[in-house]
């Protein structure tokens, strides 16, 4: 599974639409789905949680409805998809709950990972790429349309940077499990990139999938 992660206005979706067709195109199977949202279920606690009017949401609600979501996503489509060899290729996972639940936030990181193994069923990661951009890049990006904007969208900069610190340190934490790229570069250049280290994972991994 590739789980694309990153700031607000970092290029996510764009990428996964790429890998995706890369992947297709030597004819694996490939799901593309995102976090919060990729079940019936999952959109609609991603409608609860994203509402621009939802402000009054306490942050252990919200890490509960990431992990509701989740659950959802997991049981419903990414387990079944892996289990029959296809390629995940997935916008956002449990590392999103990490940076903004716990260092955005503030929660406590060992109540916020306590509750995502129920929600995985032990499924990582096999390559987590992390799409890295200045905080007033990013929100400059998102603010260019202003009828798509979050709840998320609209917390303060300090917010913001504290979520783009924590994903610099979990990256720096673990660099075997991380691909850190400058989403400030084209997409044609992050594409190029994402899809050499994708490349050379399969080789490895023999395309399984996982």
């Amino acid at each position: 599974m590739i789980v694309f992660e990153g700031s607000e206005g970092a290029g996510k979706s764009t990428q996964v639409a790429r890998l995706t067709a890369r992947l297709r195109q030597t004819g694996v199977e490939v799901v593309a789905t995102r976090e919060p949202g990729g079940t019936a279920t999952g959109e609609a606690i991603r409608s609860i949680l994203l509402a621009p009017d939802g402000h009054a949401m306490l942050p252990a609600t919200e890490a509960l409805l990431y992990a509701a979501a989740r659950a959802q996503h997991v049981g419903e489509l990414i387990e079944p998809a892996l289990a029959r060899g296809a390629v995940v290729v997935c916008d956002r996972f449990v590392d999103s709950s990490l940076a903004y639940q716990v260092g955005g936030m503030g929660l406590p990181l060992a109540a916020v990972e306590a509750i995502q193994p129920l929600a995985t069923r032990g499924i990582e990661p096999d390559l987590r790429v992390l799409l890295d951009l200045p905080v007033d890049v990013g929100l400059a990006r998102r603010f260019q349309r202003p009828d798509d904007l979050n709840r998320l969208d609209l917390a303060d900069i300090g917010f913001h940077l504290r979520v783009r610190e924590t994903y610099l340190a979990l990256a720096a934490a673990h660099p075997d499990r991380w691909l850190v790229v400058d989403a400030t570069a084209s997409p044609e250049r992050i594409g190029t990139v994402v899809a050499d280290a994708v490349g050379e994972l399969m080789g490895v991994t023999g395309g399984s999938g996982r």
